[in-house]
């Protein structure tokens, strides 16, 4: 069995990259503005929103360790503490967090919130820094009667010490909080990530297949093809999933590299959208059209041209005893078909035919079933 998944740990979601591809303008710009605050003596804080799989977390992470790295806000080092609201959803549980950020551990219970906040205070004099908190998936907390946000936005009124916020979540939650912890984000303290393009996605794919890929074992058209999938989100986290798993895939098989079969299998088994019920309201000739890209795809490819299809669909036809459609009711019959989830067609440039391709389930597994399924109902015509 070959060995293609090497650090498998580098496309897990948690892992924080060395760099950040299509993210370094990004990056910068954070940077900036939190090195121009801490640098005047103030903290700073910012909202950070983007879809997911946008880089959103990965981008609050690298700028807390740059900022722990190097910064300062006067004298004072500053010390990072990440903490994911999703699963710490209220007040006391944040704070317990914060105080083990700091070096405190408390029992779970039997301390009120203002005693907790004085136990906090004590940790951070006792070893003075200035605490970067970056609060992730904050719309779980913010959509409660919290009171945290307003405590660290205003930690020096409150005496607790220096503290600047990175709020991280899919959309705007400063609607939701209250009017004097909104007014600490102003108007320009928020970032808003766009959705990662095609070619940033590919960009990506090529960095982590570097780090968490055997050497040889991937190609640019097993990427391009990755990218493709999952540039209808334009999620990063989704197009890693189906890397890991296409190499998963092809180790399981026994290959040296990645072929594009491999990932269409990976993108089968995360979402499978392609169904018996699908296939089986299918007429005769849209089963035929798609048989007919499953058999162009065979081999190393990830699409084939509407032209080569048409061909093969011709020979389908014939082999069944069908007059086959005419070239427009071809391309009307794709349109359905992708309509329904089971095709993908990407238009042609400059003159360029169209090309087809498959994403859901390996081109010999449908193959497979086509096949039966067509030869089930010339058995029921007999």
């Amino acid at each position: 069995m070959g060995r293609i998944l090497t650090a498998e740990e580098t496309l897990d979601p948690g892992f924080l990259p060395g760099k950040l591809v299509r993210r370094e303008r990004e990056t910068q710009a954070l940077l900036r503005r939190y090195r121009e605050a801490l640098g005047r003596g103030v903290a700073a804080h910012h909202l950070l929103t983007g879809g997911v799989g946008s880089g959103k977390t990965a981008l609050a992470q690298r700028i807390g360790e740059e900022l722990q790295r190097g910064g300062k806000l006067a004298s004072l080092p500053v010390h990072k503490i990440y903490v994911n609201c999703w699963r710490r959803a209220n007040d006391r549980t944040i704070l317990q967090y914060l105080l083990r950020g700091v070096g405190v551990s408390l029992p779970d219970r039997g301390y009120s919130l203002s005693e907790m906040l004085d136990v906090l205070e004590q940790g951070i004099r006792r070893s003075p820094r200035h605490l970067l908190v970056v609060l992730d998936e904050v719309g779980a907390l913010v959509r409660q009667e919290t009171k945290i946000i307003y405590l660290l936005t205003r930690a020096p009124e409150v005496e607790l010490g220096s503290i600047s916020l990175v709020l991280v979540a899919p959309e705007d939650v400063l609607p939701y909080l209250d009017a004097p912890s909104r007014s600490s984000f102003g108007v320009t303290h928020r970032m808003q990530l766009a959705p990662y393009t095609e070619e940033d996605l590919a960009a990506i794919l090529a960095y982590r297949a570097g780090l968490a890929l055997a050497p040889g074992s991937f190609s640019d058209e097993v990427l391009a093809q990755i990218a493709g999938i999952a540039a209808a989100n334009g999620d990063a986290r989704f197009a890693l999933e189906l890397l890991g798993g296409a190499a998963r895939a092809a180790e399981h098989d026994g290959a040296l590299a990645i072929a594009p079969e491999h990932v269409r299998a990976s993108k089968g088994s995360l979402y499978p959208t392609l169904t018996e019920s699908k296939i089986e309201g299918l007429g005769t000739h849209p089963l035929l059209v798609l048989l007919a890209v499953a058999r162009s795809l065979r081999g190393p490819k990830s699409t084939t041209t509407t032209e080569v299809a048409r061909q093969a669909y011709a020979r389908a036809a014939e082999e069944r005893g069908e007059r086959p459609v005419s070239r427009v009711s071809f391309w009307r019959t794709a349109r359905e078909l992708e309509r329904e989830g089971l095709l993908v067609v990407e238009p042609g440039e400059r003159g360029r035919s169209a090309r087809l391709r498959i994403d859901e389930v390996p081109a010999s597994f449908l193959e497979t079933v086509l096949n039966e399924r067509l030869a089930g109902r010339r058995a029921g015509k007999g």
